[in-house]
């Protein structure tokens, strides 16, 4: 199981910028589809982005399209989540998942889960 380790979150304001990294433990990462979810106080866990093993194609929730990037880098085992503007309501706890399968993935079913990093937006 890969293992996903998450870091970049912290307090910004509202119109400010985040960059979220995730990394993963195995050199089979570059099969895996990757995601981040987010869950918010009293939420269930949403999806908000995908990308394809090959990187060639991505996904975002529609509260997200336009102001977050996903990416990655074979290379460093590692994806980005850039969250540009960002808005109150994206306060939440974001979490990076991995599988190798897209479309489980973005159903919320992963292969494995990173232990999450909190992401606060202040006005």
């Amino acid at each position: 199981q890969v293992q996903l380790v998450e870091s970049g979150g912290g307090l910004v304001q509202a119109g400010g910028s985040l960059r979220l990294s995730c990394v993963a433990s195995e050199r089979t990462f570059s099969t895996y589809a990757m995601g981040w979810f987010r869950q918010a106080p009293g939420k269930e866990r949403d999806f908000v982005a995908a990308i394809k093993w090959s990187g060639d194609s991505t996904n975002y929730a529609p509260s997200v399209k336009g102001r977050f990037t996903i990416s990655r880098d074979l290379a460093e085992n590692t994806v980005f989540l850039q969250m540009n503007s960002l808005k109150l309501e994206d306060t939440a706890v974001y979490y990076c998942a991995a599988g190798r399968s897209d479309y489980r993935l973005r159903l919320g079913e992963p292969d494995s889960w990173g232990q999450g990093t909190q992401v606060t937006v202040s006005s």
